[in-house]
């Protein structure tokens, strides 16, 4: 049985360092420029250098993404970052485009490649074998399979390929409505080009029939007063069928979500370690746990769950129509820096709570212990009663012990 890696996002330098604090293998970033999320905070090259130490002293990789599908205006600056990156020494460079795949190899050479998309889609189209054959006798050690692909299909591909060409393959998070994340939606709605990395999410929106010789009437499209969200998917989730991904083939379970926070990012990462590392055991501690899971990973901010493809064509049970909101179980208040001389965690305030406030503890072996804020005091040690102030470092005085890196959250 394939022993497959845990893959997550990384949207800055410290959500890298909890993905891999709390199980992530491995973690795929973006730098400044070409990348599918550019309105994730991404990483300068000292934020990647650091970065990619961080990973390698803790045993995992990272992987830059550069999937923009490139004009030529794009092609001098993308060959002077394959460059860059070939000094940065990341573990592999994502890409989409074939042109920019060709730059890869002539200006990174030392680079394991991969054939990646943007981290919500597959925008490669990987989605039969043949193609994954023609990316590796160019040279690609992986291949993200298409969105589309059901288990079955994704294992047939398993046997027509090479043992050495890995699968990767989306497991967890939010769900692109076009084929294979080409959309156009957000560049005729907002000029603002998705295959470049400015997506604006238009598939959230909420919409309405408009009749072109009634202009201003609009008629909903399902009966809801507020309109309907008929773009709207739900988030994947196979938390509840890790024996199939395993059967099917697959090297590297990718979760969805450079745009996340710290929390989601630790919430996905232990509790698909942990039911990674119970199946791997016994798979008859998993199905012993799976009850645990599942409550774990509800308390990932999230738009109810869906197994995608994977099990056939999605329906009508797979959208969302009413509304386009998360479920959202958890505020996240922030991250421990360091425990100061007075015994108090040292956070950066993420979200307002109160002394008196009960919260918990998230802890990365799977704890998660509930205390009170005793005490609160500022970067120059005056007392408080609350925490208004986003980024407002924070000294906390809590009934339970924390450590450096630990996650505060308070139940909604």
């Amino acid at each position: 049985m394939r022993k497959p890696e845990l893959l997550l996002p990384g949207g800055s330098l410290d959500v890298l360092k909890v993905a891999v604090l709390y199980g992530a293998d491995a973690v795929y970033i973006g730098g400044e420029s070409f990348g599918l999320r550019a309105k994730a905070k991404n990483f300068s090259r000292a934020e990647m250098e650091e970065g990619i130490a961080f990973a390698h002293e803790h045993g995992a990789k990272v992987y830059v993404t550069a999937n923009i599908f490139a004009h030529d205006a794009d092609l001098e600056g993308a060959a002077a970052y394959f460059r860059e990156l070939s000094e940065i020494g990341p573990d592999a460079v994502l890409v989409a485009d074939p042109g920019m795949f060709m730059l890869a190899k002539r200006n990174a050479p030392n680079l394991e490649l991969h054939i990646s998309t943007l981290h919500i889609s597959t925008q490669a189209n990987n989605t039969n074998y043949e193609t994954c054959l023609f990316w590796h006798e160019l040279g690609a050690k992986r291949i993200v399979t298409a969105r589309e692909l059901s288990l079955r299909e994704i294992k047939d591909i398993r046997e027509h390929i090479p043992d050495e060409l890995e699968i990767e393959s989306f497991v967890h998070g939010a769900m692109c409505i076009s084929y294979s994340g080409r959309c156009l939606l957000s560049s005729y709605l907002a000029g603002r080009d998705a295959n470049r990395g400015l997506c604006t999410h238009p598939c959230r929106w909420k919409y309405a029939v408009m009749e072109e010789t009634r202009p201003g009437e609009y008629m909903p499209i399902e009966e809801n007063e507020r309109g309907t969200f008929i773009f709207n998917s739900k988030d994947l989730c196979m938390i509840e069928h890790l024996p199939d991904l395993y059967e099917a083939g697959i090297d590297s379970f990718k979760i969805e979500g450079r745009m996340k926070t710290a929390l989601y990012v630790a919430t996905a990462a232990r509790t698909y370690r942990l039911a990674m590392d119970a199946y791997e055991r016994d798979p008859k501690e998993y199905e012993e746990k799976l009850p645990w899971f599942r409550e774990q990973i509800a308390d990932c901010t999230y738009r109810k769950f869906t197994t995608g493809f994977f099990y056939g064509r999605p329906d009508q049970e797979d959208q969302i129509y009413d509304n386009n909101t998360y479920v959202n179980n958890y505020t996240f208040l922030g991250i421990v820096r360091e425990i100061d001389g007075n015994g108090d965690a040292v956070t950066e305030q993420k979200n307002k709570f109160c002394v008196g406030d009960t919260i918990e503890i998230m802890k990365p072996d799977g704890r998660n212990v509930i205390t009170k804020v005793l005490a609160l005091h500022d970067g120059e040690d005056q007392p408080m009663d609350s925490a208004p102030h986003p980024k407002q470092e924070l000294h906390i005085r809590l009934e339970a012990e924390a450590e450096p890196w630990d996650i505060l959250r308070r139940a909604n």
